[in-house]
């Protein structure tokens, strides 16, 4: 009897080692911690949440192991209010908002849940933060500023096309929103390039067809896309309508090119997304979005889209594309 209870320790302690040896090494290394909670409040947009997920994994935040990402997608900015009620409701430590648009959603949802801005136009003019040093309330992040890259956008432009003359300008100005003062300073711009401007606005996606058809009457020569999330959520109706038109276009950021777009201008939306996980780094360790100052792109990119150029029969000047960031053959 012994023997065989020994045998049966000796059997049990084997199977033990087997066990514990087939369990992966991080899986018992990880030291306990806290299971964060993260919201992400987005378009309907591919990338963006992913972006932000592997912006956080490079900080050590592994889904599943120490953060939770609740996502919510809308189809609409009109859904935007809804959404951001849902991820408030589930008490998130931090909420990821991909637009200005999501950022001002879910500010008018709470004032103590910390909000980290992924992107936004204007946060200061759209009244997210008080100033970029010290934003105040629950909102931080990262802001583009975009009024003042409209007229850099129809500069661009203009040298891309160098016979163009009449540009129709594709937006959907709003009063106190970034897309009235992109209007603005591309009309301050436009006379010191020797352009004329033929405004196509448009307050929802439904109406960009005839909009941009009768632009085409009017016998514009180029597309400037200003920047404008609630009237344009995907970027291939206007690329679409643009390429059937055969004239070059400019648009504000890569997601454009890369839907068949001949150029965009701005800064690099997936790095800023993965740079949001910095922001939220910063919260999840103690500090106060109150207090975190919000930041702007340091560089901005020029992509061009050369196929799509050869297909449309348009000419870019080398020396653009020599001095691009980055060149699509």
């Amino acid at each position: 009897m012994r023997i065989e209870a020994r045998l049966m320790r000796v059997g049990l302690a084997l199977l033990l080692n087997l066990v514990i040896a087939s369990i992966p090494y991080g899986a018992y290394a990880q030291p306990a911690g806290p299971l964060w909670r993260i919201g992400v409040l987005t378009p309907e947009r591919s990338g963006a949440t992913e972006n932000i997920v592997e912006g956080l994994r490079e900080l050590n935040y592994i889904e599943g192991l120490n953060i939770i990402v609740e996502e919510r997608r809308a189809a609409s900015v009109d859904e935007m209010p809804k959404l951001a009620a849902e991820l408030v409701s589930l008490k998130p430590d931090v909420i990821v908002a991909v637009t200005g648009r999501a950022a001002l959603a879910l500010k008018a949802a709470t004032k103590t849940v910390p909000i980290v801005m992924a992107t936004s136009g204007d946060a200061v003019g759209q009244g997210l933060v008080t100033s970029l040093a010290r934003p105040g309330g629950n909102v931080t992040g990262m802001t583009v500023i975009s009024p003042e890259l409209a007229a850099k956008r129809l500069q661009i432009l203009r040298e891309a096309a160098p016979h163009a003359r009449r540009i129709g300008v594709v937006g959907c100005p709003e009063k106190g929103f970034v897309s009235e003062r992109q209007w603005a300073e591309v009309q301050r711009a436009a006379p010191d390039l020797g352009l004329r401007l033929a405004p196509i606005f448009i307050q929802k996606p439904e109406e960009l067809p005839q909009a941009f058809d009768g632009a085409m009457q009017k016998k514009v020569d180029a597309i400037l896309v200003l920047d404008c999330s609630r009237a344009l959520p995907f970027p291939k109706p206007v690329t679409d309508l643009v390429s059937k038109a055969r004239i070059p276009a400019l648009y504000p950021f890569p997601r454009y090119v890369e839907a068949g777009g001949l150029m965009s201008y701005g800064p690099n939306t997936a790095d800023q997304y993965r740079r949001a996980g910095r922001f939220v780094d910063k919260i999840l360790r103690g500090a106060k979005p109150a207090e975190i100052p919000v930041e702007q792109p340091t560089k901005f990119e020029l992509i061009i889209n050369l196929k799509v150029a050869k297909a449309l029969g348009i000419a870019i000047p080398q020396a653009m594309v020599m001095r691009s960031d980055r060149v699509i053959e």
